[in-house]
This record gives structure tokens, sequence and C-alpha cells, in this order.
């Protein structure tokens, strides 16, 4: 594993110091007396929600939401049911958009009493569930509520889609280098429901801060559909979206740098393991004897005629740095996904060189 790990390394693996930023925390785990406070902002606390609203309604009659249970009904489900179904519907709907903005503003307050969270300026929510008009609602009553209640916090939807996001982010790992001699980079973000490969345009004639940074093509495994998905199954998949986003590149003559950046859920160490927090990913990802960055090295030595260096983050590190752009007015922000879980990650800009840990 010694020499599976001693890559060729732009960067630290799970690095507090970025390019751009420093991450002053991520993966924080608050806990009460009812458990994990994140988990009641997560996609199935939402459903949770939705589930108590209609168990309440069928005691006075019947369900206005049909006889689907609410894990079975899309976000598309969701969006149609508040602006084009019935009024009953769209109030059950709206009764959940209320209470589970409750909770979500309850979970942002824990995080502002925090020491790493301290005088957080904006935070970005992004995450499967911000790609919705539903989800767009709860970041807006959200907000309302925050500040209603004398927090001085800016809540704003990330700008990219957020399927998208994690992969544009990883550019902001990639080291100077890369934007003077290549015209895009590959991206990995690996979630608890799918695996994403992407190449990322930087389009820095358009923009130099990265703002028309965008996905040229990418290619997705929901690994969470399947059953029995093993490890080694899902880096083999992995690399063979990788291989074919080479070959895609290579032939629209994109000059693609020999780096790959990675999103990837838990608290990521400096040689490239992950401590904790990848249980919701297929097999054991936090096992002493695995290496992803390493793995995929194996699978990737070389794009073009170097070989290739990888940057691995937490996902949602990986999704707030798409965010920079968008940040530079402010000096210490944040960022929550709602997904599988709740991911989350405070930043400060840098302001110079000098400027260190």
């Amino acid at each position: 594993m010694s020499e599976q790990t001693a890559l060729p390394a732009v960067a630290a693996h799970g690095a507090h110091r970025l390019p751009s930023v420093h991450v002053d925390s991520y993966n924080l785990e608050i806990k009460d007396n009812q458990g994990f406070v994140g988990d009641r902002a997560s996609k199935g606390a939402f459903r949770k929600v939705i589930d108590e609203i209609r168990k309440s309604v069928r005691k006075a009659g019947d369900d206005p939401l049909g006889d689907e249970e609410s894990y079975e009904l899309t976000k598309a489900d969701f969006d149609n049911l508040l602006t084009r179904g019935d009024p009953e519907a769209a109030g059950v709907l709206q009764g959940a958009i209320e209470d589970f903005s409750q909770e979500f503003a309850h979970v942002i307050r824990r995080f502002m009493k925090l020491k790493e969270w301290k005088d957080t300026e904006r935070i970005a929510i992004g995450g499967g569930f911000r790609g919705s008009r539903v989800g767009e609602l709860v970041i807006g009553r959200t907000g309302v509520l925050l500040k209603t209640d004398g927090i001085d916090v800016d809540l704003q939807p990330i700008h990219n889609d957020p399927d998208q996001a994690g992969l544009i982010g990883a550019v902001h790992l990639a080291p100077s280098w890369v934007f003077h001699a290549f015209d895009a980079v590959l991206a990995v973000d690996v979630g608890g429901t799918n695996i994403r490969a992407g190449v990322v345009q930087l389009n820095l004639k358009k923009s130099k801060t990265l703002s028309k940074a965008k996905v040229w093509k990418f290619s997705l495994w929901r690994h969470g559909d399947e059953e029995g998905v093993k490890r080694d199954t899902a880096i083999t998949r992995l690399g063979e979206m990788l291989e074919g986003l080479v070959v895609a590149a290579k032939k629209k003559r994109i000059k693609l740098a020999p780096f790959i950046g990675i999103g990837c859920p838990g608290l990521i160490e400096h040689d490239g393991s992950i401590d904790r927090g990848a249980q919701n990913l297929p097999g054991n990802w936090e096992s002493s004897k695995f290496n992803l960055p390493a793995s995929i090295h194996e699978m990737i030595p070389e794009i073009g005629d170097h070989e290739t260096s990888i940057v691995m983050h937490n996902d949602a590190v990986v999704q707030g740095l798409s965010e920079i752009p968008y940040m530079q007015e402010v000096e210490r922000w944040g960022i929550l996904t709602i997904g599988t879980g709740l991911g989350n990650a405070r930043f400060s800009n840098r302001t110079s060189d000098a400027d260190d840990e």
C-alpha cells in the first residue's frame, strides 16, 4: 500500500489549504439527544414529514397524494403536485415545506453556534434536494425564518445544477499549471446513490474566475438502484467511465490535463484513505487496505503524455468549491448539501499567497 499511495501529488488529499480558500471545517457531526442533528435535514427527513402530514389527513378522509408511498414520489412529482396538482395535495406539500424549513433552520442555528462556523456570512445550499422548486422554496423559507430570528446569514441555492456542481468544483482542486496549458480536467463525484465522472471545460477565455467552467460530457451510474454492488465492481465501473471520457475528449481535440479531481463522502485523510463517513457507499470504502486515488491511478496511469495526478476531497467541500466565483464579496461562507445525509463545509477566502493555515 505504501507504493500505491506514493503517487504524483499536487496537493494533499483532504487539504485545508486550497488554491483559493481555506477549508475551515467539513464533515462535522453534531449530536443531541435525538441523534445526529443533520439527519433532520435530509431528503429522507423531508419524506418523513410528508408521511406524518398524510397520516393526519387520512384520519379525516382520502389522502390527496393518492396511494403511492412518499418514498416512491420523485422531485418532479412533488413539484407537479405543488404547482399543478389538487389544492389539497399542494396544501400537503406546503405544510411539509413549512415543517421541514423549521427543522432546517434549527440545524443551521446549531451550526452557527460552532466555533468553526462563527461569523459565517453566506451559506450555499446544494445537494439533490436543491434541484427542485420544492427545494428552492425550503431554502427561501428557511432564510426568512433565520432572519426573523435575528441570525444574519444569507442562504442561496448553488448556482450550478446540483448534479454538475460536484464535478465543476473539482477544477478548484487543480494546481495553477493546469490553467495555462490545458482546456479541461477530469472530475469524479461519488455519492450514496450515484457515481458521476465528467470532463469539465475551464473556459478561461470567457472568465478567468472559472465562473464559466462547465461540464462538457459526463457519465452517470446509479449504483443505488442495484443490489449487492461490491466495492471492486464500483471501482472498475468508474475506471471504465473515465477511460471512455478520455477517449471522447481526444476525439474532440480537447486538451485534457493529466489531473483528476475527486469528491467523495467522508473524512478524507492526506494519503487518500477515508477515515469515516463513507457508510452509504457500496462495500467498505473505509478499509485501511483501500485507497481510491491509488486505485484510479492504477486504471488511468497517464493522460496524454503525462502521468496522472489526483486530488480527492470531501464531496460537500468539492460541491462548495463550485461557488467560489460567487463568494468573492464575502470572507467566510459555507455549504450545506441536502441529499442522503446533510453534507457540510465552511470556507474562508484566501486574500494572498502569504495567507496560510
